[in-house]
Parts: C-alpha cells; sequence; structure tokens
C-alpha cells in the first residue's frame, strides 16, 4: 500500500535537521507512541549525515485482531531514520525503515526535507506499507495504514512543539 505524506515546519531544514538528530526529541517522539519499553541512538550530525535507530517494545491492544494472531500481547519495533548531509541549499535526503520483528509488517519511505524559506521547510514521505502474508496482506495493510499515517502527524506535533520551545 502507498504512503505518502508532507509534514510542514516553522523552521529552516536546518533547525529541523538538529531537531531530528536531538536525542531529546527522539525519547519524545518514542515516548509519545507509550511504549512499553524503547531505546535510541544517533550516529552523525545534523551538519551532515545522521542515522537514528530507535527500538520500541509496543502493546498491541489497539492492533486489529487479525494482526494481534500473529505477534502477541507485544511487538518490537525497529525504525531506522538515515539522513544524507545536505545540499548546497539546506536540502536534504533520506529514508526510513520500519519492520515489527517477528511479524509480516515493514514500512519503506524515502524522505526529503526542502526549505520553504528561511522560516519554513516541508518533510516529504513517500513509501509502501507491505504485509507479507498470503491471502490477508492487503486487509492487514489497510488496517496498519491508519496507525502510520497518526504516528506521522503526532510527530508533526510534537515537532512543531519541540522546535517552538528549543527555538534560538
Amino acid at each position: 500500500m502507498r504512503l505518502s505524506a508532507d509534514v510542514s515546519y516553522p523552521a529552516s531544514a536546518a533547525e529541523v535537521a538538529r531537531m531530528l538528530a536531538d536525542p531529546g526529541f527522539v525519547d519524545a517522539r518514542d515516548e509519545a507512541t507509550h511504549p512499553v519499553a524503547h531505546s535510541a541512538e544517533v550516529e552523525g550530525s545534523p551538519e551532515g549525515a545522521f542515522v537514528v535507530r530507535s527500538t520500541r517494545t509496543m502493546p498491541t491492544t489497539d492492533f486489529p485482531q487479525a494482526a494481534r494472531r500473529f505477534v502477541g500481547e507485544t511487538v518490537e519495533m525497529v525504525q531506522v531514520d538515515s539522513w544524507e548531509a545536505p545540499a548546497a541549499d539546506g536540502s536534504r535526503t533520506g529514508t526510513t525503515t520500519m519492520d515489527l520483528v517477528g511479524a509480516p509488517l515493514t514500512v519503506r519511505t524515502s524522505l526529503r526535507l526542502r526549505a520553504d524559506g528561511p522560516d519554513a521547510c516541508t518533510e516529504t514521505m513517500e513509501g509502501e506499507l507491505k504485509a507479507s502474508v498470503p491471502l490477508i496482506g492487503g486487509s492487514l495493510e489497510k488496517a496498519a495504514a491508519p496507525f502510520v499515517q497518526d504516528a506521522i502527524r503526532s510527530e508533526e506535533a510534537l515537532g512543531r512543539r519541540w522546535l517552538a520551545e528549543h527555538a534560538g
């Protein structure tokens, strides 16, 4: 199933990259998903290329019943956001991979962060949500899509608050 989203921030692309690479922001982002447990690490720096690896143990109480039978009461979600160094205009590209360990569901997106002006930028995500289960894969994808879209909107709201609180 195709996924796409645009997330707008009232900050420069460089400021948003600093936020996305900030361990405090990553921790807040992960906590906002209400995990049972989580950990994250950031490699590199927002001035160049950087990678954010996050592992969350998530309760499956809100998962559709069809998905829960594959994963049990919790599932480990591993997310890797890889960002290239910025281009001369401050824009950058990257990728996100999200895997549910032991479950047949993955998300793969390409990322683009582009300046819309000195104090505005847009992060564009385009990719696939894929459930590799014969016969019911499409149903699992349709059931999971709203959770992925909600996570994107939640991160956007958190990012806007983070930028307002950490400006300057």
